[in-house]
């Protein structure tokens, strides 16, 4: 009597919730719940009367359906559904599946792909790509976005075809210094773009700031970007050289970033640059282009970036000055990834040579598309306004190479130095 109790027990054990209130009896499971939260969704959107519904995310709604084919078919009866109240619908989905639902994605009226790229070193890269839009002509490729408070930011790439040229500038940038102007054949012509390069150490930083500092004094608005320098070393630097910067960052009209090269997308740098160009900015100072170059996710892009922000700058009567650092202390050929020379209107070489014992700086113009520049090699030291150039080398060969010989009867050199070893080889 005992055991056939403790029987029965077993029994209604088992058999509790089996009932038929609680089983599925004609339909799988998976559709029944999907069919109930699909049912509830479309009741509170009915009631709510939204304009617009975001589904977070698709991934469970596939997970309910278990039948690929059973979820496009919702997935097009709520397409029908929002058609027919004029609901914008947005539909996430995580991207969990091992290949990409291209059905599901020729369904919807646009596609909008978001991407997450962890970098070796530094803060990482978010970009956005719109892969559909139907009836509207979007701005394809890949833009560079962050998520910051109040939702995401992005960074469109540059259309070079979107803005209208502007008009031809006969304005000159000068340099205050007259021996450098006419280095450059009588100034920098507004609209073109500047690439000075060489080894470093050579000036580069400094001729760039005595540009900028001359343009700012004349009144034009001027904005230095400075990848590899510490905002402080560089107002301390324009000090001791006497170049009057000061005075024009309290007015505003000479801005300074300094930028951290692992922590800007170059879609963001290139925002923040055009920003200021539609702020009123005349002249921008890019230092350097190897921190650019840090910034990039891929090397290849490079060339493209840079050639896409020159053209747009110039495009918008901006002077652009760029500087690049070659490799070594005695300047060797730039990385193929990185010689931009090509696209610059007008480069600036700035090199170190030895001359009788002393380790000395020379500069010239190697190319100036827009006027007709001088074709000499000058030397030169920084003081009192910046570079203070001599007169042209004529008397030495090879000094571009870093170890020039003497050539003539006498040397032209700053100090005197040449002149008496010139004296001693005759």
């Amino acid at each position: 009597m005992d055991a056939g109790w403790r029987h029965d027990t077993r029994h209604d054990r088992a058999t509790e919730g089996a009932g038929p209130d609680t089983q599925y009896t004609v339909f799988h499971p998976s559709e029944v719940e999907l069919q109930t939260t699909v049912d509830a969704i479309l009741a509170k959107v009915d009631s709510l009367k939204p304009t617009r519904v975001v589904l977070d995310s698709l991934s469970d709604m596939r997970l309910l359906a278990r039948d690929p084919l059973r979820f496009r078919r919702q997935i097009l009866s709520l397409k029908q559904f929002f058609a027919q109240r004029e609901i914008t619908a947005l539909l996430l989905d995580d991207q969990t599946a091992d290949e990409p639902d291209m059905q599901l994605q020729s369904l919807v009226h646009g596609v909008l792909r978001l991407e997450h790229i962890a970098l070796d070193h530094g803060a990482e890269r978010r970009q956005l790509r719109v892969m559909k839009l139907r009836g509207v002509r979007f701005h394809a490729g890949y833009h560079d976005y962050v998520i910051r408070t109040g939702g995401l930011e992005v960074f469109p790439r540059i259309r070079l075809g979107a803005a209208q040229p502007a008009p031809l500038s006969t304005h000159e940038l000068s340099s205050g210094s007259r021996e450098l102007d006419a280095l450059a054949g009588g100034g920098i012509p507004s609209g073109t773009s500047v690439l000075i390069t060489g080894a470093p150490g050579t000036g580069k930083s400094v001729l760039a700031t005595q540009y900028a500092a001359a343009a700012a004094a004349a009144g034009q608005r001027v904005a230095v970007y400075l990848f590899d320098e510490r905002l402080g070393t560089f107002r301390a630097r324009a000090k001791a050289l006497d170049l009057p910067i000061e005075e024009p960052i309290r007015a505003g009209t000479l801005q300074t970033v300094q930028l951290e090269p692992t922590e800007i997308s170059p879609g963001e740098f290139i925002h923040r640059v055009l920003s200021a160009v539609d702020a009123g900015v005349s002249l921008v100072v890019i230092d350097s282009l190897n921190g650019f170059t840090q910034a990039m996710v891929q090397e290849h892009q490079l060339t493209l970036k840079v050639h896409e922000l020159l053209s747009c700058l110039g495009g918008r009567g901006v002077t652009t000055l760029v500087t690049l650092a070659q490799r070594g202390i005695f300047g060797s050929a730039p990385d193929e990834n990185t010689d931009v020379s090509y696209l610059a209107d007008a480069v600036v070489l700035m090199r170190y040579f030895e001359a009788h014992g002393e380790v000395r700086r020379a500069v010239s113009m190697l190319k100036q598309r827009n006027a007709q520049h001088e074709r000499t090699i000058r030397e030169f030291r920084l003081g009192c306004g910046g570079l203070q150039l001599g007169e042209p080398l004529r008397d030495f060969q090879g000094v571009l190479t870093g170890v020039p010989t003497y050539a003539g009867a006498r040397g032209e050199l700053l100090g005197g130095s040449a002149s008496a070893s010139g004296d001693r080889k005759k």
